[in-house]
Order: structure tokens, then sequence, then C-alpha cells
């Protein structure tokens, strides 16, 4: 079964159980999937569809802090069920030795491909490795920082 159709299937058994507050966080991502695909005219996979879901999770992270800024603690609240609504459609987060362990393979990777001395020039081309291997496991800002703070 895809992601897609996991997410159908959650769907519905959000409407048989009443789950009012599920159901439209499951809308709003079903919604925005098929934005996706209607801008882009493609058929998302279930990597691109972990890309909406990163990218909700990351909209309403967001809002959470601008809710907690403003006291609007019922908002707030509101935004964290639907991160754990969205989370559940996330594959399993690697641990930071796992994530360290991907950015040493890429690093020897372009090491193995004749690059003495790794400099920030190649920052683009590490992360270019790591973003497929990384993508909805974990958090690529940090990510960033980290090869960042190896390669300075």
């Amino acid at each position: 079964m895809t992601l897609k159709q996991q997410i159908q299937e959650d769907m519905k058994s959000a409407m048989r159980a009443k789950e009012v507050d599920r159901l439209g966080t499951i809308r709003l991502l079903i919604a925005a999937i098929r934005q996706r695909e209607i801008d882009e005219r493609i058929d998302l996979d279930d990597p691109g569809v972990i890309a909406v879901v990163d990218k909700m999770i990351k909209q309403r992270r967001d809002s959470i802090a601008q809710f907690e800024l403003a006291s609007r603690e019922d908002l707030a609240a509101k935004e964290r069920a639907e991160v754990a609504t969205l989370s559940s459609y996330l594959p399993q987060a690697l641990s930071p030795a796992e994530v360290n362990a991907q950015i040493e393979a890429a690093f020897q990777s372009l090491q193995s491909d004749g690059a003495a001395a790794l400099g920030m020039a190649d920052m683009g081309r590490i992360m270019a490795i790591l973003k497929p291997k990384l993508a909805g496991r974990a958090d690529l800002g940090k990510v960033s920082g980290l090869v960042k703070a190896r390669l300075g």
C-alpha cells in the first residue's frame, strides 16, 4: 500500500470514528498533495508525499512558535495535535549517530571521487547526496549545520 493510499484509508477510518480534528488534518494533507500534483502535473510517489508532509509539519512548527509568542496556547495546542497526526506519516526518524554516519558516508564518497580537501564550496554537493537519504527522516536544517561545522 502506498502512502497516499494509507492516508485515504486513515481518512475513512477517521470519518467512521468521528475523529473531527484528525479528519480535518488528513483532509488538509490530501488537499496539499493534490495541489502539488496539479501544479507540477505529476503523480506523487511516497518520497513526494513525505516532502509534502514534512513541509506541512514545518509550517505548523512555525505557527506554534508564533502562537506561543502571542500567548495563544489554545491555537498552539491545536497545531501540536496536527503535527502529531502528520508525523505519523513520516518514516522512522534517524538517531543523531545514524545522521552522523550518513554525513560521514557522503564525505567519504566525495573524497573517493578525487576531491582531496573538501571546503565550503562542496556544501551543495554533500547536501545533494544527503537530501534524498535523509528527507523526512531528519531535520535537513540541522543536517546542514552539521555539514557546515564539519567543513569549517
